[in-house]
């Protein structure tokens, strides 16, 4: 009862991140919104349709938000998937993938896989390419793009193109106290970060689940590429550039970025000038990867 009363107070303070966006808000030739049905919650999803396309049939890159996993929607995301949209060329799946502490882990990531599922039944509909699906996220969404990249191996499913983290959180196992933290009040209150994590990890052994905590995966060579932004101060950049490492090891094709000078979050906080560099970088990355795939 406390934790769900906590929760709905922090839902209730501005999601600054929404003031001012970093990149121009763009338009596109389409922004369908729709609710899709599964087994963990129906799900609102906005599906967004760059101006200009050669083929009929678009690659798909599929958004999850940040949010420390408990708050924030899709909205927030709104001006990035626009930018990334038309920038790349493919559609935007942008997702509001269900909070906890009500739908704790690992729900985000079935309800992420079943969203996969149906996008692939109904891509003749949509007009999307289901066999160039691509994922990625921010912070906690970042922890959910990556960990569906782990449980699509886990059922015998296909990978994504590539996968895209800025600024991930990785890692449940290492003590919020025990990473440097820049922030003043949050360095000082470390238990605000456990309070969160206690939301999202309901189990007693859940923080060494490799769903959980992508840096304790044992890590194929068959995983997706991927691209990772790293804020240079930020808590949960000593877990991102473990993953990095442990992806190279294994073989994975991976492109990271250390953004000097930058904290968390900044790819919606700024500064502006690097955070439009981080959106163009995607964009570029993710337009690359479906290039690559197309000339075989």
């Amino acid at each position: 009862m406390f934790t769900a009363i906590v929760v709905k107070i922090l839902r209730t303070f501005p999601n600054q991140t929404q003031k001012i966006p970093m990149v121009p808000v763009e338009d596109v030739k389409l922004k369908k919104d729709v609710l899709v049905e599964n087994s963990v919650q129906r799900t609102n999803i906005s599906l967004y349709y760059p101006l200009e396309a050669k083929q009929n049939r678009l690659p798909v890159y599929i958004n999850f938000h940040g949010g420390a996993f408990i708050m924030n929607n899709k909205e927030m995301d709104d001006p990035y998937c626009r930018f990334l949209c038309n920038k790349a060329a493919c559609v935007v799946l942008n997702v509001d993938y269900a909070k906890a502490p009500e739908y704790p882990f690992p729900k985000p990531i079935e309800q992420g896989y079943e969203i996969i599922q149906w996008l692939k039944r109904n891509a003749h509909e949509l007009n999307i390419d289901a066999e160039k699906i691509m994922v990625g996220g921010q912070s906690s969404g970042a922890n959910i793009a990556a960990a569906l990249c782990l449980y699509l191996k886990e059922m015998g499913d296909s990978q994504p193109l590539l996968q895209v983290l800025s600024c991930p959180m990785l890692d449940f196992v290492t003590a919020h106290a025990d990473k440097p933290e820049p922030y003043r009040w949050r360095s000082r209150y470390p238990q605000f970060a456990n309070f969160i994590n206690k939301c999202y990890l309901t189990g007693k052994d859940q923080a060494r689940h490799p769903l959980a905590s992508p840096i304790c995966a044992e890590i194929s060579e068959h995983l997706a590429p991927a691209l990772i932004l790293i804020a240079e101060n930020d808590a949960f950049r000593p877990e991102a550039e473990c993953f990095v490492e442990k992806l190279k090891a294994a073989g994975v094709a991976v492109q990271d970025e250390l953004f000097k000078g930058c904290f968390h979050a900044f790819t919606h906080i700024g500064p502006k000038e690097r955070a439009k560099e981080a959106w163009v970088l995607i964009g570029t990355n993710i337009k690359k990867t479906i290039e690559d795939v197309e000339r075989g």
